[in-house]
């Protein structure tokens, strides 16, 4: 039993007040995510080169951690979930140069404050290990147990203690994306590492260690990311960053892929953010995004993690040391990436042929129906009656993205794309409530990779989708069949299509999501800005977009029509009378 009190091998230590009360804010967890990161995180930081992670019910119901790191003595297990005792820091100095991702006492003594708690573990200087069980953050039971080096977590009923805030956690499948979008970001960070995430009896996530980050993305996002992507390295003194960025002209329509690590640690940060988006200006396909998956190491003392409890946000000692730390890398990586050569000059600009060339054409979309014999056509051609009827007359197209239109006594700027957006949303709208969308069969399935976050979204919303014509069928790991999809697009813009829904649908209510979704499609299917119109094409539009009863603004929220008043005109010109 002596071994199980303690012994000289005894790391963990409880902190003198004034260091406790610098922490306490410390680990918080807020969700079955928290618990999820600050226990993977306290297993790499004991070396641990296998990591599973097994959820049920997203972590609500179980939560359990199993590591083959160097585990705790007995001493230190129950002294892991005391408050403010860590193996981390001793002093306030300490606190200023934090290498590791958490403090092993501290988040053990969070989490079993709220949950039903068991710790077994052994760091194999003996032949036992112990097993310490907690309820409520008190003590119920110790006993050694047989147990290899390393540690098994297991956190039950979470906040069983506090049903105010079990009551307000998210879904069980919203809960659960939080712990896939951590233990991804996890899984970049640690490439050597084997990560496995398994919920209920389905396993999420299966990545083997690799030997480099450009392998490691290619277990989770597969080659269609990876082949888009250019490698970025740039050192500056002891700060270096390092990853993968878009390779222009390519991007993404949203900012999802963009992943910052400071040293190791991901991170949300508005200069990294902004860094990132300068170093790509001008040079990507417009309103295109930059992908990123990219870390920074610097000297522990240039960055304070403590400026959020969860340790997501950071403060840099010399923010505009870093800030051109990432713009210098991109731009240094952007130059040698092979195959841009011959398109930059030595100043780093493209020349204008270059922009063109690298231009892609501008697709062609249906507004609901599908040619004969060839690919969707923009308009339908409309009724002879509607002719007849009254609307504002179209005068021409401003900068091949705005119509102008005169109504009475005024003049209205509509926005071409805004304005066709909203017309196939309302056409859509009918068609999704007939269930009746045309969908079509490509000759040779459309093939594309899922990240384990992506393919949850698809599998959580499937029904949905199906309903809306898209058909996808898994082809093993993270390969994915695009087997049927609507009448209004070609495979490929479908398949982009299908992206940017696993992107949007998000975490919305069933009615919520099926107005996103017809949102997307038809914002998806709608003419582009900088596109030209015939007058036919025009009057079409504008004659459709005053027959649906909301022409203010696009499914979006954005803005189709701007009025000027012939008051305002004559104020402008000087016809008013004084």
């Amino acid at each position: 039993m002596a071994s199980i009190m303690g012994s000289e091998m005894d790391k963990i230590r409880r902190l003198p007040p004034e260091l406790a009360e610098k922490i306490a804010a410390g680990e918080v967890i807020e969700r079955p995510f928290s618990a999820v990161k600050e226990l993977v995180e306290n297993s790499l930081d004991a070396g641990a080169t296998e990591i599973r992670v097994e959820l049920q019910a997203g972590g609500k119901r179980l939560i359990k951690v199993v590591d083959n790191g160097s585990g705790m003595s007995p001493g230190d297990a129950r002294l892991s979930i005391e408050r403010h005792s860590t193996s981390k820091i001793s002093t306030a100095a300490d606190l200023e140069r934090i290498s590791t991702l958490g403090f092993r006492g501290e988040a053990l003594a969070s989490i079993a404050a709220v949950s039903e708690l068991v710790i077994r573990t052994s760091d194999g200087s003996s032949g036992a290990g112990i097993e310490v069980s907690s309820k409520g953050g008190v003590e119920t039971e110790v006993k050694e147990i047989a147990f290899p080096r390393g540690t098994s977590v297991e956190v039950r009923d979470l906040f069983f203690n506090l049903p105010a805030r079990r009551k307000f956690l998210r879904s069980e499948q919203s809960e659960l994306g939080l712990s896939v979008r951590y233990l991804t970001s996890a899984a970049l960070a640690f490439p050597e590492v084997r990560f496995v995430l398994v919920h209920g009896r389905k396993e999420i996530i299966n990545c083997l260690p690799v030997g480099s980050l450009r392998e490691r993305i290619f277990e989770l996002f597969g080659n269609d990311v990876l082949e888009r992507l250019m490698e970025i390295d740039f050192r500056d003194g002891e700060s270096r960053i390092f990853g993968f960025g878009s390779r222009p002209p390519e991007g993404k329509t949203d900012k999802a892929h963009q992943l910052f690590f400071v040293n190791r640690r991901p991170v949300r940060d508005r200069i990294l953010q902004a860094a990132l988006n300068q170093g790509y200006h001008g040079f990507l396909t417009k309103d295109l995004f930059p992908e990123a998956f990219l870390f920074l190491i610097l000297p522990p003392e240039e960055v304070d993690v403590n400026v959020h409890p969860a340790k997501a946000e950071v403060r840099f000692g010399d923010s505009q040391r870093v800030f051109h730390l990432v713009l210098k890398g991109i731009e240094a990586s952007r130059l040698k990436d092979r195959g841009f050569d011959s398109a930059y000059g030595s100043s780093g600009e493209r020349s204008g042929a270059a922009r063109v060339a690298e231009a892609p054409s501008p697709p062609t979309f249906s507004g609901g129906v599908r040619s004969e014999t060839g690919p969707p056509e923009l308009f339908r051609t409309y009724p002879e009656e509607s002719k007849e009827e009254h609307y504002p007359r179209v005068l021409g197209q401003f900068l091949n993205t705005y119509i102008i239109v005169a109504g009475e006594d005024e003049l209205l700027i509509v926005d071409q794309h805004n304005a066709h957006e909203r017309v196939l949303f309302e056409k859509y709208r009918e068609i999704d409530s007939a269930k009746k969308w045309p969908e079509q069969t490509p000759l040779i399935p459309v093939l594309f990779d899922l990240s384990p976050e992506k393919a949850l979204r698809l599998e959580e919303n499937r029904a949905l989708l199906e309903e809306s014509g898209f058909r996808v069928d898994p082809m093993g790991g993270r390969t994915y069949a695009l087997n049927g999809f609507p009448d209004i697009f070609g495979a490929e813009e479908a398949k982009e299509t299908l992206l940017a829904l696993l992107e949007e649908i998000g975490e919305s209510g069933a009615g919520e999501k099926r107005e996103r979704v017809l949102a997307t499609l038809a914002c998806r299917s709608a003419v582009k800005a900088n596109e030209p119109l015939s007058r036919e094409k025009m009057d079409f539009l504008v004659q459709e977009l005053w027959r649906v009863s909301n022409r203010l603004v696009c499914p979006h929220g954005r803005p189709i029509v701007i009025r000027i008043g012939k008051n305002e005109i004559d104020k402008g010109l000087k016809r008013t009378r004084s």
